[in-house]
């Protein structure tokens, strides 16, 4: 075995022990957690809008993800009425 397939093996192994928290969650909350990958901050209106989940399912993820310490939340600097997600495995 090489040393870029022992890396690449390795890899994919902490990518897998990553997402561990994720896995017996609402397929909801996997869907966000993954937007949540890609885009760094988001509002929960921004998670809805990029899933096209219902503003109540993504409201239900988020609380999943939160109780599973995946996702922070702090509130935005451009409208304090608003808290911004994100991703934090």
């Amino acid at each position: 075995m090489s040393t870029s397939e022992v890396l690449t093996r390795s890899e994919s192994e902490s990518e897998t022990d990553r997402w561990e928290a994720v896995r017996d969650l609402p397929p909801s909350a996997k869907l966000v957690a993954k937007v949540l990958d890609y885009e760094e901050t988001l509002t929960q209106k921004g998670i809805a809008e990029e899933t096209l989940l219902p503003a109540r399912t993504v409201r239900y993820a988020l609380t999943r993800l939160e109780d599973a310490g995946v996702v922070s939340s702090r509130f935005s600097f451009s409208d304090a009425r608003k808290r911004v997600y994100r991703l934090t495995i």
